[in-house]
């Protein structure tokens, strides 16, 4: 028998207790290109299917021990992809219907007419195959569907943030201005007087607090939405992380946390998009920051080799509930008290980075902390909205071939 193009070989067990029954016909399979393996009882062909992929199973009603028939039932429970084809004496046709019945493909009767049973394990074997095959396609076609619905969410959702953002930011001028013209307006010798002057100074500044911080949700959407080209070039990690540990030390210093970085290799160049790597660092970072209780710290720890660079932000602090680590990915999900996130930041951070053709997974432990894991290929191949410098490229592929 000759496979199909692509299908590989068939694999085939042979079950029955008569070795002068097996040999000859093991013989010819073999000689049409079929993988054989013999077992003489039912617990042997059980023990051979843990780790022999069968195609089919030739399997004799009538072997001392386990019987043809609770054989034929264990094969069907722990193997149902296995198709088996009964061999019975003549007058044992009633074992083969019952086979059948029981979840055999088929059954033939002793003594076997060779090209008779080499055509059975042929339609048995592409039985099997294309139950396989419609199986996969099913779930290919579900994964599809699964992949179009999210995309068309999240442009629907872009479409609505930027919109959304744009129409809040002309408000959000006037407020500023007007917040402006009143600080103006208590500077004057006649106001600054008044009793009720510190209370205004007050409220103005919750008024600018909570403009920055409508300013900075604003800026968050707009990030979402918008669809950047990304460049690449010559990117240091080590130095992206210095830089995100000088931009958030400030921050760090309120809290009373110290952010360290660790590096287990020499080389941490890669090819990449810097300015979009060092937001995913700024994002992770500051939200390890925010998790972390006073005096505790910070670890970005970078480890570039072979074909991809994995960056770690970890923290100590409360970690993340089991049933939200998938979900902190999505739009707008904050684990955060409300009006302390926007749920943003790690949705914005995964697109950047599955952009990069790299990937951004989160693992945790409640009251231990959490490990943000950001992975990117060392050298970063174009596509589209991914620009990149070919000499750059070519010396990056020369410095890999040289590791």
């Amino acid at each position: 028998m000759t496979p199909a193009p692509g299908d590989g070989p068939v694999h085939v067990l042979l079950v029955d207790d008569d070795a002068d029954f097996r040999f000859p016909l093991t013989r010819r399979l073999d000689r049409r290109g079929l993988i054989i393996r013999e077992a003489s009882t039912g617990e042997e062909a059980l023990a051979a299917l843990a780790s022999f992929p069968a195609d089919v199973v030739l399997l004799d009603v009538h072997m001392p021990g386990m019987g043809g028939m609770e054989t034929l039932r264990r094969i069907r429970e722990s193997h149902p992809k296995a198709e088996v084809l009964m061999l019975t004496g003549h007058a044992d046709v009633q074992d083969g219907v019952l086979g059948i019945k029981s979840g055999a493909f088929d059954y033939l009767s002793k003594p076997v007419e060779f090209e008779q049973l080499f055509a059975r394990v042929r339609q048995a074997c592409d039985k099997g195959r294309h139950e396989r095959a419609r199986e996969q396609e099913a779930g290919f076609r579900r994964w599809m569907e699964q992949r179009m619905a999210a995309t068309e969410r999240l442009a629907s959702l872009g479409t609505l943030a930027a919109g959304i953002a744009h129409e809040i930011n002309n408000p959000l001028a006037i407020i500023a201005e007007a917040a402006g013209w009143m600080r103006m307006l208590l500077a004057r010798d006649d106001i600054r007087s008044q009793k009720t002057t510190p209370q205004i100074a007050s409220a103005l500044d919750k008024l600018d607090v909570s403009v920055a911080r409508a300013k900075k949700v604003t800026h968050q959407l707009l990030g979402f939405a918008r669809h950047t080209d990304t460049v690449v070039r010559e990117t240091d990690v080590r130095a992206l992380a210095e830089d995100t540990v000088r931009l958030l030390r400030p921050e760090a210093e309120s809290r009373r946390a110290v952010i360290e970085i660790e590096t287990a290799t020499e080389g941490n160049i890669i090819w990449s998009d810097p300015d979009q790597l060092r937001q995913v660092l700024l994002n992770l970072v500051a939200n390890a920051l925010h998790a972390s209780s006073p005096g505790r710290k910070v670890r970005i720890h970078i480890a570039c080799q072979g074909g991809h660079c994995d960056i770690q932000v970890r923290d100590k602090g409360t970690g993340i509930p089991k049933d939200s680590l998938e979900k902190i990915f999505e739009p707008f999900y904050t684990t955060k008290p409300p009006g302390a996130g926007t749920g943003l930041g790690l949705s914005v951070s995964r697109g950047i980075v599955e952009k990069l053709g790299g990937s951004l997974s989160a693992e945790s432990v409640m009251g231990q902390g959490s490990c943000f894991t950001v992975r990117v290929p060392r050298v970063c191949e174009a596509h589209e909205g991914v620009a990149c410098d070919v000499n750059w490229l070519d010396q990056a592929r020369e410095m890999q071939k040289g590791e």
